[in-house]
């Protein structure tokens, strides 16, 4: 059995960066690792920070998110809205 191995802490990120020469890459890295759906408490771990405040600071979502997220909520409170049809009369027979 392989043992898990620990996801890297910010000082290993860090180091990623500089070496790929991208200055912003922390912030991308960590937004594209969002957009796949990666939950904020295990970017928190990758990015070693101490709190989810600090990794929420290094997320921006792009146009597209945002623009889905609101095509969401209006779907959702639309499916809320529409009409329910009611059942049929009971009729009662003795």
């Amino acid at each position: 059995m392989h043992a898990i191995v620990d996801a890297p802490d910010a000082t290993h990120w860090d180091e990623v960066v500089t070496r790929l020469g991208y200055d912003h890459l922390r912030h991308t890295g960590l937004t594209w690792l969002a957009d796949a759906g990666v939950p904020i408490d295990v970017l928190r771990k990758i990015a070693g920070h101490g709190s989810l405040t600090a990794t929420q600071r290094y997320l921006h979502p792009d146009t597209h998110k945002i623009t889905a997220a609101g095509a969401a909520l209006t779907a959702h409170l639309s499916a809320l809205r529409a009409p329910r049809s009611l059942p049929g009369p009971t009729v009662l027979t003795r």
